[in-house]
């Protein structure tokens, strides 16, 4: 025959009952729910207010017994829940958010780190100067642009191959005028580029004189001047090659006034 008293429901543990409650609503309800204290102490009535009201500005908050985060951060409104109440206080509470304890003290509306916030406000004040330097770097670059010495045009005749050809003379630092030139061109060639001399011992040696100045080809390769044409009958070629020759011979083609 049973004891007596056998079939009596047993008593339901509190702490069970907190349990499946919580668990009702799906697995991840089993995040911090109960501390670290088995049994849940009579809250104290000061401390008790204190916890229901919202907060509004970061305050500190001391753990008692009975407490969890979701609780915590329920009386709070904690803008993220119970997460966010971790996260602001994971230092202080370690690596398991089940696990809190009373008397352990915790910043609820924690503001963001200073070197974070500082970190933010250089990126932002960066991304300012940029795009406001943007539109002064732009017209720089276009007033350099605008101030690029634009390319000479030589006309294509006498005045103009010995101006063309003087340029590349005092990029290269061979000297020479214009007077000088014009001379012993006139001379030499009355401004025909395509004179040729047949007839004089140059010619007799195979090796007769050409161009404006009348330059023979040995002469020519020799004192070619870089960046002219090869053509012994191209006007500037000629000129440059002719006063390169001068200069290293008579010290400038204003010093000659005969064959050469």
């Amino acid at each position: 025959m049973p004891a007596k008293g056998k079939h009596r429901r047993a008593k339901n543990n509190p702490l069970a009952r907190r349990f499946v409650a919580v668990s009702t609503g799906g697995a991840a309800l089993a995040l911090p729910v109960f501390g670290a204290t088995a049994a849940e102490a009579a809250p104290n009535a000061v401390h008790s207010a204190a916890v229901e009201r919202a907060v509004t500005s970061p305050v500190t908050y001391s753990v008692v017994a009975g407490d969890t985060l979701s609780k915590i951060a329920r009386v709070h409104e904690v803008a993220g829940g119970w997460k966010k109440l971790y996260q602001d206080n994971r230092k202080a509470v370690g690596d398991n958010p089940s696990l809190i304890h009373p008397g352990l003290k915790l910043t609820i509306g924690a503001k963001p780190k200073p070197k974070a916030e500082a970190k933010t406000k250089a990126k932002t004040a960066a991304k300012a100067k940029a795009v406001s330097a943007a539109p002064a770097e732009r017209a720089d670059r276009s007033t350099r642009t605008s101030l690029a010495p634009k390319p000479v045009a030589y006309a294509n005749n006498l005045d103009g191959w010995i101006k063309e050809a003087l340029a590349i003379m005092a990029e290269r630092g061979i000297p020479g005028t214009y007077e000088g030139i014009h001379r012993n061109i006139m001379r030499e060639s009355s401004g025909n580029p395509l004179a040729i001399n047949n007839w004089d011992s140059n010619a007799a040696a195979g090796t007769p004189s050409k161009g404006l100045l009348q330059v023979i080809d040995p002469t020519f390769r020799a004192y070619h001047v870089p960046g002219t044409s090869t053509d012994p009958y191209d006007p500037v070629a000629n000129i440059t090659a002719a006063c390169n020759y001068a200069a290293a011979r008579y010290g400038s083609i204003d010093n000659v006034n005969g064959p050469y």
